[in-house]
């Protein structure tokens, strides 16, 4: 028995909670998985996992078998890299997870740089507003934006996501500019809908100490950042979305700038991956280059105040 294939393994089968769903993420054959770990706790002679027709739960001794294994093999990969030369040139497969418009409008455009200075890394590049388990998806790291609520992961905030709320010239003309968050109420309004509960999101804003947080009626609501911002660009109705998603269609005059002069909530941006798992030199790159990203980019960075919209003069007169 390879006693470090059979830790790995053991480790896969506690993350995922299955034999089936570990051979899948290990490209192993389920029977092989199986043999490891059950040749691996008679080697041992303890059992390391209570095993039913349903899940699989761990066994005190196999609880504390998995952190030492974690830890031997993380021992290992450092062994390896500190006489390899993967800590200055990473290699092999990494697999990502981002939000749909960080991905396209900030991510991707700046990927050729990562993979000129990381030429043998490979990428799986997952783009989805819909929260990822990244354990039981096999996802070595994802970017987040809002609060955090899975302990089980270690996160390092990066920058911070602001917003504005806009509409197109088009719709502004034929239903008028809004003057105060409670007329939005007598708008048409696109509501943007959490991928995970299906729950519509409130709509809040804040000037000089005045806070409103409202629910708003609309004839359709979307869960992808995109997509929604096509429906403001459509005249579908008044749209609150990011702002680096929104910045070129406001200098450009394709969207107006509604209530400016109202403050909405900004959310905090981390880079997150599962705290049990060792950080490989590819992961550690990436996420020190993202970092550099956010810290470059105007409407991302942390601790940075907030750039000044462009405002066409097309759309002067209308705002």
């Amino acid at each position: 028995m390879n006693k470090l294939q059979a830790m790995e393994v053991f480790i896969q089968v506690v993350d995922c909670g299955s034999f089936t769903k570990a051979a899948e993420m290990l490209n192993l054959p389920k029977a092989t998985v199986s043999t490891l770990v059950q040749t691996l706790e008679a080697t041992l002679a303890v059992k390391l996992l209570h095993r039913t027709t349903r899940q699989v739960m761990i066994t005190s001794d196999g609880a504390a078998y998995y952190e030492r294994c974690i830890q031997i093999l993380s021992d290992v990969r450092d062994a390896e890299e500190s006489l390899s030369r993967h800590r200055l040139s990473p290699s092999g497969r990494l697999r990502v997870d981002t939000p749909t418009g960080l991905s396209s409008e900030i991510l991707i455009p700046a990927l050729p740089a990562f993979f000129e200075r990381y030429p043998d890394i490979t990428m799986e590049l997952g783009s989805t507003d819909r929260p990822v388990d990244l354990v039981e998806e096999g996802v070595d790291c994802a970017v987040r934006g809002g609060e955090l609520g899975d302990s089980n992961l270690i996160a390092r905030r990066i920058g911070v996501i602001n917003f504005v709320t806009c509409a197109s010239p088009d719709y502004i003309a034929r239903h008028g500019m809004p003057q105060h968050p409670r007329d939005l109420e007598r708008h048409r309004c696109v509501n943007y809908f959490s991928a995970k509960t299906g729950k519509i999101f409130k709509w809040d804003f804040t000037r000089d100490g005045e806070r409103i947080d409202i629910t708003l009626p609309g004839a359709i609501a979307l869960n992808d950042s995109n997509a929604y911002v096509q429906a403001g660009l459509a005249g579908l109705g008044i749209i609150t979305m990011t702002d680096y998603l929104l910045v070129q269609h406001i200098a450009s005059g394709r969207m107006v700038p509604v209530l400016p002069e109202w403050a909405i909530d900004p959310l905090p941006v981390h880079i997150v991956y599962p705290q049990n798992r060792h950080l490989s030199a590819k992961v550690r790159v990436f996420v020190e280059w993202v970092s550099e990203l956010f810290a470059a980019h105007p409407n991302l960075r942390l601790q940075a105040p907030r750039p000044a919209l462009a405002q066409p003069s097309t759309a002067a007169e209308t705002v």
